[in-house]
């Protein structure tokens, strides 16, 4: 008897893909997109899980002839990731939605509900491998160093890796581009996803004034000794390391150094500022391992868009670890997260506190 798939369909060519790659690999696929736009003005950048990606997922799903379905997950959305999204970003921090998605929504809530109507696993269009070695799903990266997906999957569960698949982890980009078109899928030049999929024209701002209420108050851009050298415009502009965009000309190149939230500041220094030699890391989830018992080196990534480095990691406390890193790095920043590496596994990874 086939196992069964349920895919998560978010209308673009990486899932779409997926979808036909597992059929023709024997599952009883089912392809599925996730409702979680919160009206029907969140659909002009047609992103990923909008209505418009809605039709292009529903071409694909009849065009490879596997049932489709739209899956409503707006409340648990909207409690575990927009509301997470605006009270990080008022608490001074930068939060990554994206993770808070999948860990809650992707791999959480999706998988209980194809559990309950009988599915074997589920997938999506992410590029990593999920390996099983003794009695220890691991997770790691894909082939494709250029695509690899792992590091916001990094709070993946034993129990959740169990019931994943990844069929895009050996392959190229342009190759998933060529596949599509050969199977005469319309999303085979569809652009990739860039924005927040809930946030229209990448104006958080905007956003987070309209889903709060809360208009934040202007105040002060501050030297490292206090002293006033202009006015911001409220602290969800800003972020650790952001040099442009900051409204005040200061006559050099200045860097946000420090959001504080109490006194609503903003500390402005210069690129030395904004070097550090640790982070401090909680709420953390490990994969390869069960905890982090003694001291490790391992490469580590503060940022979805950066390069691994070289650091050393220590346990610190019973949900806290020091990541010392082999050289200083620019802009860490709180609520971000940071991800261990190992060779080509992922050991785990936690939110910058």
């Amino acid at each position: 008897m086939k196992k069964k798939v349920m895919i998560g369909m978010s209308g673009g060519v990486d899932s779409s893909v997926a979808a036909a790659l597992l059929k023709e690999q024997g599952y009883d696929v089912y392809g599925v997109t996730m409702q979680i736009w919160q009206d029907d003005k969140k659909d002009e950048n047609g992103s990923c899980c909008s209505l418009s990606a809605v039709d292009d997922a529903r071409r694909v799903a009849n065009k490879l002839d596997i049932p489709y379905y739209v899956l409503n997950f707006k409340e648990i959305f909207d409690e575990k990731v927009i509301q997470y999204f605006t009270d990080e970003y008022l608490r001074g921090k930068t939060p990554n939605p994206c993770i808070a998605c999948n860990r809650y929504i992707k791999f959480d809530e999706f998988l209980k509900k194809a559990l309950s109507m009988g599915m074997d696993y589920i997938s999506t269009g992410h590029y990593a491998k999920v390996e099983k070695v003794d009695d220890r799903y691991l997770l790691k990266r894909s082939m494709s160093l250029a695509k690899d997906q792992t590091y916001p999957l990094y709070n993946l569960t034993q129990d959740q890796l169990s019931h994943v698949l990844f069929p895009l982890w050996s392959y190229e980009k342009t190759e998933i581009r060529k596949i599509a078109a050969d199977l005469g899928l319309g999303v085979a030049s569809k652009p990739d996803s860039q924005d927040i999929c809930f946030v229209s024209n990448h104006d958080y701002s905007a956003f987070i004034e309209e889903k709060t209420g809360i208009k934040m108050e202007p105040g002060n851009f501050v030297d490292k000794s206090g002293n006033i050298l202009g006015k911001h415009r409220g602290l969800y502009h800003y972020t650790i390391g952001q040099r442009k965009g900051l409204g005040v000309a200061f006559g050099k190149p200045v860097f946000v150094a420090r959001i504080d939230v109490e006194k609503n500041e903003i500390v402005i220094g210069d690129e030395a500022d904004i070097l550090s030699d640790s982070l401090i890391a909680t709420d953390l989830n490990f994969i390869a391992i069960d905890k982090l018992k003694e001291p490790m080196q391992v490469s580590v990534k503060i940022r979805y868009g950066t390069k691994e480095v070289s650091a050393e990691i220590f346990p610190t406390g019973e949900d806290e670890v020091k990541v010392v890193f082999e050289e200083p790095q620019r802009a860490v920043t709180s609520g971000q997260s940071v991800v261990f590496y190992k060779d080509d596994l992922i050991l785990g990874g936690g939110v910058i506190a």
